[in-house]
């Protein structure tokens, strides 16, 4: 009968004590596929790495890498786990039978009551726990393994120990990774044994008697033996880390290799402290059989009192006594060492130094013609009239052009090569009128064409001189024929889903929306579950796995641009800053150049990449991608290229007797392509990378010398100029066509200028050739001023620009209007013995929003000019009566164009001119109007009549300017050049 309280008879008794069967299967399905959603959300970041490595085809890099870490976990976790846990069991087992009657062991009683019924499981989780860091620790180092297992030799030893550069850049860090995992596993073994001794009684800390048992001193002693060992082991090592070793020197920053006390001090000491830890650990071991560390103690102290005395006190000693009195003699042969390792690394070894005068002794006219035969001056600066390529080939807000274009070489029409300013149209979300899911990653996916312009010229109205234009493409590469669509870029960052059901916006014509849809094979294929679930997760994105514009033959793209996709099919290689696109036998070709390094190459001094590498126009997105940011070696071992429509990554080697490229190519077989397979026209746009350049430099404001009292005395000592218009911030280096004084004829050249250091006169002048097709590639030519020059430098002679009384009124005239005035690029020139400086000066008008070319700025000597156009100014500047043919046909503005719209001509009054341009501002504002309405007819209507008044404004200049019209920016004298 049921229990009955003194108020009635109880309700029925309800269990609450155990869930139902029902409760206890939903617990655990739930639980279940929470484990598995973990595991799932774990598992898609590894299966959507793999599918993008295998949709590039360089599974193998993915492969090689895992597998690397896979083993070099398993291996190294292991072994960590085994010497821990085999201590911590020899350590029970010697436990003493009885512990000591004693307040310390009664209270560890308790603990060892408490541990007893879980001795094995302790054990396991702590072998398994320090296996584990380990593991994950040696994984970090599947670089040092692979280039340790794959070493090539250098063929070049080093000039103490006379061991190859590959036993430095290779041998010597794996060797320093086993040693460090050595002493890792000695001390968290002798902390593991010695806390079991301490526990099971073996250790006695204030116990009456005898501190530790036979058994746990013999154990103790071998682990602190082995500890000594691995000591002994570091110290020969140290021997030949002083090769590699860096430290303050006064004769150059970031100083590596032996000097004088290394050599004569520390390298004897690290010799004798190594034979004094080996007997200090023989003695060490030697307790096994006398049971007592009073002799291994004393060696201990011995071994530490000669670290600090031999090792410390002294070198100090022979610092002090011997080095300081004469050091400039005591360190001369080491200082020579280090300048032929650096220059060698650093590959400036071939550089060829002249003596150049910086006067010439020319008639002005044998300098005039001279400067149209020297260089073919860029006057369209690629840092600056990016927004005039925006303004005018943007066509649409969802396009873009990077911040800093590109130069490079392209055929004219009679087949004679031009300096080039390219940059493609790419795409940009963040200009779409209406953002959302769809349009930001389906319909808006690709940019569409490169723009390119003349480097020497410009139209009539100071715009860029495009040979490259218009949406859909026209001009001399679109009569050729190329693939114009741009999937891949240096702005294009998020991803795309192509191919499916949902059609892409290719481009407007008038008012007609071009569809389409991606045809390559780029990308992964969304067309299983499987897929769509792990970029979901992966992305972030739920809508990937149901939404219905994904469907057959969809393929997302990601990891666009050229550097990133570049970086995770080479992971060992440094990326460098500035890819480049070219139109390359039909295709659009990203053109990465990248760097095999190493901060091991001995008596090289090291140098930090982000900082040689930084200059006024670096930024984020023109930043190298270092895997070491200190090095003291480096090569342009790869040419690499990704195509801008179908994102296929090729590397190719280009350096053929890199050691370094050919242990890479080793451990990753199959990745990197022979030179011989690179086409004649894609080594036509090859060029000499920015950054190897920028670190050179660099260098060779020091290691111009070869001189070891010299070098010492810092007296030749040189330093890269700060950008005249930009304070605080290095020049950038400038390509440039010319030829220097050794040279007949003109060649694609990178150059930059020097100053002596501490001063802003010019101290030297660097050109490379730079065109890749070239014998003479990569050969750096200096010329050297005299160390007491007046030759004015960069800063100097932009100095001289702005304190001008004449061209400051008339840069003060060009600022009207609230229109700011910009500073192209500063170029030099070396000219018949003397320096050409010539500065492109822009105007951003009020109303344009956009630089147009308007003055350029010359000096040689002591003559300044500051004429409209580059022969104006050239024959002002030598005082030579020149003759200028008519201007060449201003551009025509392209078809949906936004703005084109000039300032009025300088001084200017044709009354044709300004009826012109005042209904070309009446039918961009109707244009406007009629783009904010989606006008699409109005719209085109609009850019008729704004390009037919252009064409009026153009025609009207070029009959009422004659020669000599202020605003004729185009003469024959800057096509000469």
């Amino acid at each position: 009968m049921p229990d009955r309280g003194p108020g009635g008879p109880s309700g029925p008794r309800i269990s609450v004590g155990r869930p139902s069967r029902r409760a206890k299967t939903l617990l655990m399905t739930v639980g279940a596929l929470a484990v598995l959603a973990m595991l799932f959300v774990m598992f898609a970041g590894f299966w959507t790495d793999w599918l993008w490595y295998r949709s590039v085809r360089y599974t193998t890099v993915f492969t090689t890498t895992l597998w690397t870490k896979i083993g070099m976990f398993a291996v190294f976790g292991l072994l960590m786990a085994a010497a821990v846990g085999f201590n911590i069991w020899l350590a029970h087992r010697l436990r003493p039978p009885l512990s000591a009657m004693s307040l310390e062991q009664q209270s560890l009683d308790r603990y060892r009551m408490g541990i007893a019924p879980y001795k094995k499981w302790v054990l396991l989780g702590v072998t398994a726990l320090v296996g584990l860091i380990a593991g994950a620790s040696a994984a970090g180092q599947w670089r040092t393994w692979l280039m340790w297992v794959n070493a090539v030799p250098f063929g070049t030893a080093d000039p103490q120990f006379g061991k190859d550069v590959a036993f430095y850049a290779f041998d010597l860090p794996w060797y320093r990774f086993l040693l460090s995992f050595g002493f890792a596993a000695a001390v968290l073994s002798l902390l593991a044994a010695g806390l079991v001794h301490y526990l099971y009684g073996g250790l006695r800390l204030t116990t009456p008697g005898a501190r530790a048992t036979s058994q746990a001193t013999g154990h103790l002693s071998v682990l602190l033996g082995v500890f000594v060992a691995l000591k002994a082991v570091a110290y020969w090592l140290d021997r030949y880390g002083l090769a590699v070793k860096s430290g303050d020197f006064k004769a150059t920053d970031n100083w590596t290799g032996l000097r004088y006390v290394d050599a004569n001090a520390y390298l004897p000491a690290k010799t004798i402290l190594f034979f004094i830890a080996a007997i200090c650990a023989v003695l060490f071991f030697a307790t096994l059989w006398r049971r007592t560390w009073q002799l291994p103690v004393i060696g201990f102290g011995l071994m530490v009192l000669s670290a600090i005395l031999i090792g410390g006190l002294y070198p100090a000693i022979v610092q002090k006594f011997q080095v300081q009195p004469n050091e400039q003699a005591k360190e001369a042969p080491y200082i020579k060492k280090n300048i032929d390792a650096t220059r060698d690394a650093y590959d400036i070894d071939d550089a060829e130094v002249s003596n150049y005068s910086g006067e010439s002794e020319a008639s002005n006219e044998e300098l005039r013609d001279a400067a149209d035969t020297t260089a073919s001056i860029r006057l369209l600066d690629p840092n600056v009239v990016s927004p005039s390529f925006q303004q005018l080939q943007q066509v649409r807000s969802y396009y873009q052009f990077p911040a800093t274009l590109d130069v490079d070489r392209y055929a004219t029409e009679d087949g004679e090569e031009q300096d080039t300013v390219v940059g493609l149209r790419e795409i940009n979300i963040n200009g779409i009128t209406e953002r959302n899911w769809i349009n930001d990653h389906f319909k808006y996916t690709h940019g569409f064409g490169m723009v390119a312009g003349k480097g020497t010229e410009v139209a009539s109205t100071g715009a860029p001189a495009f040979i490259e234009k218009n949406l859909p493409p026209e001009g001399e590469l679109a009569e050729d024929g190329y693939e114009p669509r741009v999937y891949y870029g240096e702005k294009t960052m998020q991803y795309s889903i192509v191919g499916g059901p949902q059609k892409e916006l290719d481009y407007i014509a008038g008012s007609e929306e071009k569809t389409y849809s991606y045809k390559g094979d780029s990308g992964v294929s969304l067309g299983n579950v499987a897929n769509r679930a792990a970029y979901a997760v992966a992305f972030n994105e739920p809508q990937i796995l149901y939404s219905g514009a994904i469907g057959e033959g969809s393929r997302i793209l990601y990891n666009r641009t050229p550097k990133e996709r570049v970086e995770a099919v080479a992971p060992w290689l440094t990326i460098d800053g500035d890819p480049y696109p070219a139109v390359v036998d039909g295709r659009i070709q990203w053109i990465v150049d990248a760097y095999t390094t190493t901060n091991q190459y001995p008596y090289s001094s090291r140098t930090t990449l982000g900082e040689t590498t930084a200059d006024a126009l670096t930024d984020g997105q023109r930043a190298v991608i270092a895997q070491q940011n200190r090095v003291n070696y480096i090569r342009n071992s790869v040419k690499a290229t990704v195509d801008a429509y179908s994102g296929e990554v090729k590397l190719y080697e280009w350096d053929t007797r890199d050691p370094m490229l050919k242990t890479r190519m080793k451990a990753f077989p199959g990745t990197v392509e022979p030179k011989s397979e690179i086409s004649d026209s894609l080594v036509d746009h090859f060029r000499y990378p920015q950054d190897l350049f920028k670190v050179q430099r660099e260098l060779l404001t020091r290691y111009h010398v070869t001189s070891a009292s010299q070098f010492y005395s810092g007296s030749e000592r040189w330093q890269v100029p700060d950008d005249p218009t930009q304070k605080g911030n290095a020049v950038p280096p400038y390509y440039l066509s010319m030829k220097m004084p050794d040279q007949e004829e003109q060649t694609f050249s990178l150059t930059t200028t020097f100053n002596p250091s501490g001063r802003e006169t010019l101290g030297a002048f660097m050109a490379v050739n730079a065109d890749a097709r070239s014998d003479d590639y990569g050969t750096i030519r200096i010329l050297k001023l005299p160390s007491n020059t007046t030759v004015s430098g960069p800063q100097q002679v932009q100095s001289r620009f702005n304190s001008d009384t004449d061209i400051a009124n008339e840069i003060n005239i060009l600022r009207r209007g609230d229109s700011e005035v910009e500073y192209g690029n500063l170029l030099t020139v070396p000219l018949e013995g003397g320096l050409l400086y010539v500065e492109p000066v822009y105007v951003r008008g009020a109303g344009t929003n956009y630089p147009l070319l308007r003055k350029v700025l010359v000096t040689y000597g002591e003559e300044t000019a500051f004429e409209d156009t580059l022969g104006e100014a050239l024959n002002s500047v030598f005082g030579v009566e020149g003759s200028e043919e008519p201007p060449a046909e201003g551009e025509e503005p392209p078809a949906g164009e936004e703005d084109t719209t000039p300032p009025p001509a300088e001084g200017s009054g044709d009354a044709t001119v300004q009826e012109a341009l005042q209904d070309a501002q009446e039918a961009f504002e109707a244009g406007q109007e009629a783009l904010g309405n989606q006008d699409w007819d109005a719209y085109g209507q609009a850019q008729q009549d704004l390009e037919d008044a252009l064409e009026r404004a153009a025609e009207a200049e070029q009959s009422a300017g004659g020669d000599g019209g202020s605003d004729n920016r185009n003469d024959e004298g800057r096509r000469e050049e």
